[in-house]
């Protein structure tokens, strides 16, 4: 079974994200899901990529060899 969204929410909370929910014309839960996947997207796209590795002894130089630098 799946977790309930809205388990650690006051009844408050719940009733603002319900009213939301109904402005958008989804359910609670499908409102809680989107809001959920949006959240998981906005915070992948927030961490940096990772700088690019460096280059392995054997090609720094060949690298050095060629005059690449």
């Amino acid at each position: 079974m799946a977790k309930d969204p809205t388990a650690g929410m006051t009844e408050a909370q719940r009733a603002y994200e319900a009213k939301r929910a109904a402005k958008a014309g989804v359910t609670l839960e499908k409102w809680m899901a989107q809001k959920q996947r949006a959240a998981v997207a906005a915070a992948r796209a927030a961490t940096p990529p990772p700088p690019p590795k460096k280059r392995g002894v054997l090609g720094r130089m060949l690298d050095r060899a060629r005059g690449e630098t």
